[in-house]
């Protein structure tokens, strides 16, 4: 007996964007756990665990994980009361795209000029406040692959 194939996902998201909704944001990875410092090391570890699949180098394994953190590590202060952190990950030819984001209640802010910003932006090719919705915070993070 044959077991059906496993229906494939779009492979072109919207979550490469900086727009859209960030409470809903469809990617083909998607970690939620509650907004709490002591479960950043579980998003860590996916995103590492994603780009050694992708075919990164240890290097690159070694920033995108320590970008992740840094990323959850800046939102999840921020978070509202019994938030859920929710971080998305897109794998595309020789690139993954990250966008991490809690629900926040009144302004909040993320400072760009702090330490650990010039981390985040560091670490990645690419790094982008995403603070459209009043209700959302994000960071949209990519990383290439330096041999794709």
């Amino acid at each position: 007996m044959q077991t059906p194939e496993p229906q494939q996902r779009d492979r072109t998201s919207t979550a490469t964007d900086a727009g859209g909704d960030l409470a809903e944001t469809p990617t083909p990875v998607e970690v939620r756990v509650h907004a709490d410092p002591a479960l950043i090391p579980s998003v860590r570890a996916v995103a590492a665990d994603l780009a050694a699949r992708a075919d990164f180098d240890l290097d690159a394994v070694s920033d995108l994980r320590m970008a992740v953190d840094e990323a959850c590590s800046a939102l999840v202060p921020l978070a509202r009361e019994g938030g859920q952190l929710r971080c998305g990950f897109v794998m595309t030819e020789g690139r993954i795209d990250v966008i991490c984001r809690v629900p926040v209640a009144d302004e909040a802010t993320l400072r760009q000029d702090t330490f650990g910003w010039r981390v985040l932006t560091t670490l990645t090719d690419d790094a982008q406040v995403l603070d459209a919705e009043p209700e959302w915070l994000g960071i949209r993070l990519r990383k290439q692959r330096l041999n794709p």
